[in-house]
């Protein structure tokens, strides 16, 4: 399926949404909560987590844990709602560091895996289902300071959805952790996202097919990666949309 760019249509709606301004604390409060449960739910998931988005909201706002389901998935649901508060927190800053990433990664990780969260894989992987091959262990130190060094420059060059499409795809074809480089990219996309004044993207898990083939597809060089950018800038618009729903919605209340 081909996605159009939604970049025009996400600014034109941002204009709409700033109209709203300013927002009282109260309400954004509600809407970064009701991101916490999308973006953790949606994000768990695309990766094989069970819980679903109702599981998802009682493990995160009453500390339950649910019968039947795997100890993993609710230390993955905790483990993301804290970098998902980091991300926010880091949403005050314009820059991404090494050590951004480090942290946000071992927020969500150490739960599952103390040892290795918050810190760069030392043994190769294999990504299944694609023909691209991960950096060995020893390049990753060197690739992430690139990675990171050349954030600036995109963000010279391209616009702010662009720039978080390519820095989720950078991050994904180093794959530097032993688990979790998806979610980090996701979290890492939305902390460009929030830290140039957009909104909190979710990904629904109903597209993981059409998510990963746009991923395997930038990971051959094919146009510059404009099928995995044109995907996330829909995901962008709907996302936006729905900010702008919860906004007017609440504010009617």
């Amino acid at each position: 399926m081909r996605y159009e760019n939604k970049i025009k249509e996400i600014d034109k709606l941002n204009k709409q949404i700033e109209q709203l301004r300013p927002i009282n604390k109260a309400l954004l409060k509600q809407v970064k909560e009701y991101f916490r449960i999308g973006l953790t739910y949606s994000s768990n998931a695309l990766e094989g987590n069970t819980l679903t988005e109702t599981e998802t909201k009682v493990v995160l706002e009453d500390g339950l844990t649910i019968a039947g389901k795997p100890l993993k998935d609710h230390y993955e649901a905790s483990g993301h709602s804290e970098a998902y508060d980091m991300v926010c927190e880091l949403a005050q800053k314009k820059t991404i560091t090494e050590e951004d990433i480090l942290s946000i990664h071992r927020l969500f990780y150490y739960r599952v895996d103390r040892e290795n969260s918050g810190h760069y894989r030392k043994v190769p992987v294999v990504i299944t289902g694609t023909e691209c091959v991960p950096p060995s262990p020893s390049k990753v130190p060197a690739l992430m300071k690139k990675f990171v060094a050349k954030i600036p420059a995109l963000k010279k060059k391209h616009h702010p959805v662009e720039v978080a499409a390519l820095i989720h795809k950078e991050l994904v074809d180093i794959h530097p952790f032993i688990d979790g480089n998806g979610r980090t990219a996701r979290l890492l996309m939305n902390l460009s996202l929030l830290q140039a004044g957009y909104t909190i993207t979710i990904i629904p898990p109903l597209l993981r097919v059409t998510y990963i083939d746009f991923i395997k597809e930038s990971q051959t060089g094919k146009k510059y990666a404009t099928g995995f950018i044109n995907f996330m800038s829909t995901m962008v618009y709907v996302s936006t949309k729905d900010y702008y729903r919860l906004l007017k919605q609440l504010n009617q209340n």
